[in-house]
C-alpha cells in the first residue's frame, strides 16, 4: 500500500480545469487562503442555487391554485381572480388564473402531495448521497446533481407551454427533482469540511449557512417577478441558473488541498497523520485514511445523534411549511383589509428568510459563546411558539406589524434549523466516542438532515389538507411541532446545564481555598 499522500492523490486526482487554466496563464499557484475563499464562495452560491430552484414552487402555487381555501365565491380575493373568463382547452377546464388539475376544490391538497413527494424522495436520497459522494469525485458528483436539479425544474415549467394538465407528470418531475436535490447538502458540507477546521465552527457555519435563506429569497424574488409573464418562466429561469452554477462548480471547486497541491501554511489546516486530536481538526478527514467508515446503525448510537435528528424532524416540519406555503398564506390573508397579489405576496415572504439569516448567525454565535448547542437550539424552538402565535394573531393588523412579526418568526424558526444541520452535525460527526475515526461526518449529516427532511415532507402535506379548513389549525400544528422539538432535547439540555454547574464549582473551589489560606 502506498503512502497516505499517494492514496489521497490517486482517489482525488481530478484538479478543476479552471484552476489548471489559471495556473497555465499566470505561472503561479494560489495561496491556501485563496483556495479556502473559493470553497466558501462557490459552495455558498451552489447551495443557494439549490434552494432558489426549490423555492419556486411555493410562489407558483398561487398561480396554479387561485381558489381561496374556505373562501367561497364571496371571497374578495377570489373575486379579483375570477374576473377573467373561463377558458376551455379541449376537455380540460382552466378557471381564472388557475391551472388544471390544481384549480379545483382539491387543488390545495394536490399541491401538498407534490411537496411531500419531493421532500420524501429528497429525504431518502439524503441517506445515500453522502456515501456516493465519498466513493467518486465529489466535484463531479455535485455538478451532476445540480444539472439534474436544473433539468427537472425546467421540465416542471415546460408544462406551462406544453399545456400539460396531467397530475402525475408534475408528481414524477418533482420526485426526480428531489432525488437530484439530495446531492447538495452532503456534498457542500464535505467540501467545507475538507478545507476548514473546528475553530469558531458555530459562527462560521452559521454565516455560511445563510446560503439557504439567500437562495430562498433569490428564488422567491425571481419567481415572483416572472410570474406575470406565465408561471412556467418562474421555474425555467431558476432551473437555468443552477445549471450555470454547476458549470462554476465543475471548473473551479477543489475537492481537497492535495488536488491543487496547496501548501499547509494557514491556521485552519492539518497534517492528516498528526493532528486528529487538535482543536482545529477539519470536519472531514481525507477519504484515503485507513479507517473503516462508521456504519448507519453505529452512527445512530453516537450520543446526541438520535435526539438532534428527531428534533430536526419537527424543526424542519415548521421551517419547510413556511418555505412552501408562506407566499400562498400571505396571498390568502387580508393585511389591513387588503389582499396582496401573487408577486407582492412572494416578495413579502422573503422577509421570513431575512430573519432566518439573522437567526442562523445568532444561534451559531450564542452556541459558540455558551458552548451549549442543545440549550441554544431548544431555547430558540421554545421562543418560536409565541412568535408563531403572534404572527398568526396580529400579522394581519397592518403591513408594518406583519413585517416585524415575520422577521421575528424567521429568526426563531430558522435559527435552530441552521444550527443543527451545520455545527451540531459536525460536532457529532467528530464525537469523542469515535476515538479519532473521522469517517462518520457524512453519515451523521445524512442521518440528521435526512430524518429532518422526512418532517419537512410531512409538514407541507398536512398543511395542504388542514389549510383548506383552517389556517388556525395549521399554526396550531406548527406550534405543537416547535414544542416537541424543544422537549426532545431536554436530556441534552439538562446534561449541558449540569456540566456547566460542575465546571463553575470546580473553578470556585480553588479560589475559596486560596482565600482561606490567605
Amino acid at each position: 500500500m502506498g503512502s497516505l499522500a499517494e492514496i489521497i492523490q490517486e482517489r482525488k486526482n481530478s484538479k478543476p480545469p479552471g484552476i489548471r487554466v489559471y495556473e497555465c496563464i499566470t505561472k503561479s499557484n494560489l495561496s491556501y487562503k485563496t483556495y479556502q475563499a473559493i470553497v466558501l464562495i462557490v459552495t455558498f452560491f451552489a447551495y443557494a442555487a439549490y434552494h432558489a430552484a426549490r423555492k419556486t414552487t411555493s410562489v407558483v402555487k398561487t398561480a396554479l391554485d387561485p381558489e381561496s381555501p374556505g373562501g367561497g365565491s364571496d371571497s374578495p380575493w377570489l373575486r379579483v381572480y375570477t374576473q377573467k373568463p373561463i377558458q376551455n382547452l379541449g376537455s380540460v377546464r382552466v378557471l381564472g388564473n388557475g391551472w388544471s388539475p390544481f384549480d379545483g376544490s382539491g387543488g390545495t391538497a394536490l399541491l401538498g402531495e407534490l411537496d411531500v413527494a419531493f421532500v420524501f424522495v429528497y429525504a431518502m436520497g439524503m441517506y445515500f448521497s453522502g456515501h456516493m459522494g465519498d466513493r467518486m469525485d465529489l466535484r463531479i458528483f455535485l455538478s451532476v446533481g445540480m444539472v439534474g436539479t436544473g433539468l427537472f425544474t425546467v421540465l416542471f415549467g415546460i408544462g406551462y407551454w406544453a399545456n400539460i394538465h396531467f397530475f402525475y407528470y408534475y408528481l414524477t418531475v418533482q420526485m426526480l427533482a428531489g432525488l437530484f436535490q439530495s446531492t447538495g447538502w452532503p456534498s457542500v458540507v464535505a467540501f467545507v469540511g475538507n478545507w476548514f477546521g473546528k475553530k469558531k465552527r458555530g459562527l462560521i457555519m452559521g454565516i455560511w449557512n445563510a446560503h439557504t435563506s439567500i437562495g430562498n429569497i433569490t428564488g422567491c424574488l425571481v419567481a415572483s417577478v416572472l410570474l406575470k409573464f406565465g408561471w412556467g418562466w418562474s421555474l425555467v429561469v431558476p432551473g437555468i441558473m443552477i445549471t450555470f452554477m454547476a458549470l462554476a462548480v465543475f471548473l473551479f471547486l477543489p475537492v481537497h488541498p492535495d488536488t491543487v497541491r496547496a501548501n499547509k501554511d494557514e491556521d485552519e489546516t492539518r497534517f492528516p497523520e498528526k493532528e486528529a486530536e487538535e482543536v482545529n481538526e477539519p470536519l472531514l478527514k481525507s477519504e484515503g485514511e485507513e479507517e473503516s467508515a462508521v456504519g448507519f446503525i453505529e452512527a445512530w448510537k453516537i450520543p446526541g445523534v438520535a435526539p438532534f435528528a428527531l428534533c430536526l424532524f419537527f424543526a424542519k416540519l415548521v421551517a419547510y411549511t413556511f418555505l412552501y406555503w408562506l407566499p400562498f398564506y400571505i396571498s390568502h390573508t387580508a393585511i389591513d383589509g387588503v389582499y396582496l397579489s401573487n408577486e407582492e405576496s412572494g416578495n413579502l415572504s422573503t422577509l421570513f428568510d431575512v430573519g432566518g439569516v439573522v437567526g442562523g448567525i445568532l444561534a451559531g454565535y450564542i452556541s459558540d459563546h455558551l458552548d451549549a448547542r442543545a440549550i441554544t437550539a431548544a431555547s430558540f424552538m421554545y421562543c418560536a411558539i409565541p412568535a408563531l402565535f403572534f404572527y398568526r394573531s396580529y400579522g394581519h393588523v397592518s403591513m408594518a406589524m406583519n413585517i416585524v412579526l415575520m422577521l421575528i418568526a424567521g429568526v426563531f424558526v430558522n435559527g435552530p434549523y441552521a444550527l443543527v444541520t451545520t455545527a451540531v452535525s459536525a460536532d457529532l460527526g467528530t464525537h469523542s466516542s469515535l476515538k479519532g475515526n473521522s469517517r462518520a461526518l457524512a453519515t451523521v449529516t445524512a442521518i440528521i438532515d435526512g430524518t429532518g427532511s422526512i418532517g419537512a415532507a410531512i409538514g407541507p402535506l398536512l398543511t395542504g389538507y388542514i389549510s383548506a379548513r383552517s389556517w388556525n389549525g395549521v399554526f396550531t400544528m406548527l406550534m405543537i411541532a416547535a414544542l416537541i422539538a424543544g422537549l426532545l432535547l431536554t436530556r441534552l439540555v439538562v446534561a449541558e446545564i449540569a456540566a456547566k454547574i460542575q465546571y463553575s464549582r470546580s473553578q470556585a473551589e480553588p479560589r475559596s481555598r486560596s482565600v482561606n489560606m490567605a
